[in-house]
């Protein structure tokens, strides 16, 4: 038996990426799984691939309309909705005397606009059938301060402000909301932000200096763990867990190894 057997799930941002990875584990797990985004050539090359436990539908998050759709495609086609994975994101990397107001604006729409449109969407399903698991993908940049992400870490605080508002108001409900803070993400986020010439995995590398009780691990299996705790918190497993942040970052957001330091 799955962890996931009998549920079936929304994934937004789900083409490629930390998306993908979370729907084909899902999938794995034995949820039917509905993915969703903007890209429908891979968004639809991914559910083919994974087969007929799986369902794409086109979902700009910003637009209510696109989120009425996806819900109401998963009701009719798989017959409800017991999870939602807010995923879909976007980045951008500037100082903030080089961000914009548009930049800013661009992505608070997708990021928290998004997030906040997911949440409204699939509560009256998850109310009728008295239970629910919503996972939104928020970021270590969530949890600290860092240059360069000042339009990106604001939608990230704010996607935890929205979890705990949204695990308070439909509790009651059965329904459970939690954010998963990762500091690996996908390298086609990040990938026009680095000069030609530049290896992704290495700037990646770099940018999670993992403690040394960690291993230096590629991008795609530290998106695969962020993908596992996506799969805890949507299973019966967490139950108990909700309001909550669940960093997947090799503790980096809380702690920091000095080299040559006493126990180095």
């Amino acid at each position: 038996m799955g962890r996931l057997d009998g549920k079936v799930a929304i994934v937004s941002g789900a083409a490629r990426g930390t998306g993908e990875s979370i729907a084909r584990l899902f999938a794995e797990e034995g949820a039917r799984v509905v993915l969703a985004d903007v890209r429908d050539d891979l968004g639809e090359q991914v559910a083919k691939q994974i087969g007929d436990a799986a369902l794409y539908v086109h979902l700009d998050v910003t637009r209510e309309e696109d989120w009425k759709n996806a819900v109401e495609t998963s009701v009719g086609h798989f017959g409800g909705v017991d999870v939602l994975v807010n995923n879909a994101a976007l980045l951008h990397l500037a100082a903030i005397e080089d961000t914009t107001a548009q930049d800013f604006e661009r992505l608070v729409a997708v990021n928290q606009i998004g997030t906040f449109l997911g949440i409204k969407s699939v509560a009256p399903a998850m109310k009728d059938a008295g239970r629910g698991s919503i996972v939104n993908i928020a970021s270590i940049d969530g949890l600290r301060g860092q240059n360069g992400v000042v339009a990106y870490a604001s939608t990230k605080w704010a996607v935890r402000g929205i979890t705990r508002v949204a695990a308070v108001e439909l509790g009651r409900f059965g329904i459970r909301v939690n954010a998963v803070c990762p500091e690996a993400g996908s390298g086609e986020m990040m990938a026009p932000f680095i000069p030609d010439g530049i290896d992704v995995e290495k700037v990646a590398s770099h940018s999670w200096p993992l403690l040394a009780t960690q291993k230096e691990r590629r991008i795609a299996d530290r998106v695969r763990d962020v993908a596992k705790m996506a799969l805890f918190l949507a299973s019966d497993d967490s139950a108990s867990c909700t309001a909550s942040d669940f960093p997947v970052e090799g503790g980096n957001s809380t702690a920091k190894l000095t080299r040559g330091a006493p126990g180095s």
